[in-house]
């Protein structure tokens, strides 16, 4: 636990130290300096149009200059997703000569109780860091590179318990009531956008690994899930994808829409939290988003998954998603549907509501509601030989999580925030035996942000 803790720690802060020693004297705003509108940003410290380096930027973007300051209508979120534009990721933004830095990265450790049979009282500490590089290659040409990294390893091979979620394996076995853990290398990408007029461009996203252009952003980089400790358990229904070997997207965007395609790596990361895998396009999706206002972002998605569970490779996934999203007046919130179609097998649809609302600057309140069809919360006893009657039936199941958190601001862009999130269960009476007849967990953290 001691190891895990300080290597998080390590990992959240070593892109800022990095940085600072490799070019000293540089200069370091906390973000890039507003053109007036109607002008165009010097190349430096203009990052690429709705590219990720554009996460929190005081200057609006080039094809957004007739909003007034602040007023971009989308922000980048996780791969090439789109966000509200007044939720933008407050990274640490850092100008080097013709490059654009931005810093980002939390480590947050947290201690759980998950009751019933089922559940588990563990330790754990989650972590991410991310570095993205922004720059203008040419005339309209911006490219961006982006790494993302995480510590979740450490945490063994079984991840943290999280009643009812599913998804992946450990030792060959299934992951039932546990999160996985994320892959050391989440995200090596790189994007160029090239400007098509002054309000459009078209882009080429590829990454290894990446994020194609299926769901809503990532859930670790939505607004309306900033305090939750627990991944949804209908995280594969809507962003299981954030992690793909092998990514290709084009796509075109105006300030209200963006059109894209995508092919990837159907197959969910193995085992091996620290490898590279071999890249693989063997299956699809396409994306619409809409962003109407800075304070509205929705998307329809749609993709084809080739062969994605390690344990049932003969099988399919057709993922159908709508999500939308809202940010104003201190409230994130994002709804989301997903229908998850096996082929061959069972539809397995999926919805997703979660907010969190700013009391003041220092207090937040967040919730998730959750309901899903599933139907491996059984899994076959590999070393006995078992198969329990319940074995492959799909059950509604329905997670409540209220939470709360204090951010004490630090120095250098950085934060703690405080907090806990409790959490209720409903589901079939058949799962009585397996989860016991009242189901609950509580969760306590701190999360340390680098960029908050």
């Amino acid at each position: 636990m001691i190891r895990s803790l300080f290597g998080a720690a390590l990992l959240a802060s070593t892109p800022y130290a990095v940085l600072a020693q490799a070019m000293p004297g540089m200069d370091m705003p906390s973000a890039a300096p507003a053109s007036p509108p109607g002008t165009s940003a010097p190349a430096a410290t203009r990052p690429p149009a709705s590219s990720p380096a554009t996460a929190r930027p005081t200057t609006p973007m080039p094809m957004d200059m007739s909003m007034p300051e602040d007023g971009a209508l989308s922000t980048a979120g996780s791969g090439t997703s789109r966000l509200p534009g007044n939720d933008r990721m407050q990274g640490l933004h850092i100008a080097a000569g013709d490059w654009m830095l931005m810093v980002h990265g939390y480590a947050w450790g947290s201690w759980t109780d998950q009751g019933g049979p089922r559940g588990a009282r563990e330790a754990f500490v989650q972590s991410m860091a991310m570095l993205e590089a922004a720059r203008s290659v040419g005339d309209g040409v911006d490219l961006t590179l982006r790494s993302m990294m995480s510590l979740d390893p450490l945490m063994g091979e079984r991840g943290y318990p999280d009643l009812f979620a599913t998804g992946e394996t450990a030792h060959g076995i299934a992951l039932v009531d546990r999160q996985h853990p994320h892959d050391l290398f989440m995200e090596m990408s790189g994007r160029i956008d090239t400007a098509m007029g002054r309000d459009s461009h078209v882009f080429l996203y590829a990454g290894l690994p990446g994020e194609p252009a299926l769901g809503p952003s990532a859930f670790m980089h939505r607004g309306s899930a900033r305090f939750d400790p627990e991944a949804p358990i209908t995280h594969h229904w809507f962003d299981s994808t954030h992690i793909s070997w092998g990514v290709v997207t084009a796509g075109y965007a105006t300030p209200h829409w963006q059109f894209e395609a995508s092919a990837f790596k159907g197959r969910e990361p193995d085992e091996n939290r620290y490898n590279i895998e071999t890249p693989r396009l063997d299956s699809w999706a396409v994306r619409a988003t809409w962003n109407p206002t800075p304070a509205w972002s929705g998307e329809v998605s749609y993709g084809q998954l080739h062969s994605p569970e390690a344990l049932d490779p003969s099988a399919d996934e057709h993922r159908l998603i709508a999500s939308l999203s809202y940010s104003a007046h201190g409230l994130d919130a994002t709804a989301a549907y997903s229908r998850k179609t096996i082929v061959p097998g069972s539809v397995l649809p999926a919805w997703l509501a979660e907010a969190t609302y700013a009391l003041t600057h220092r207090h937040a309140v967040f919730g998730r509601v959750e309901n899903v069809r599933n139907d491996e919360l059984f899994e076959r006893d590999a070393e006995l030989g078992l198969t329990p009657p319940l074995l492959g039936v799909p059950f509604r199941v329905s997670k409540f999580t209220t939470g709360y958190a204090y951010t004490l601001p630090l120095p250098h862009s950085s934060a703690v925030a405080l907090g806990f999130a409790a959490s209720a269960y409903a589901k079939s009476d058949r799962l009585d035996a397996a989860y016991g007849r009242a189901p609950h967990s509580l969760t306590l953290f701190a999360k340390l942000m680098l960029g908050r």
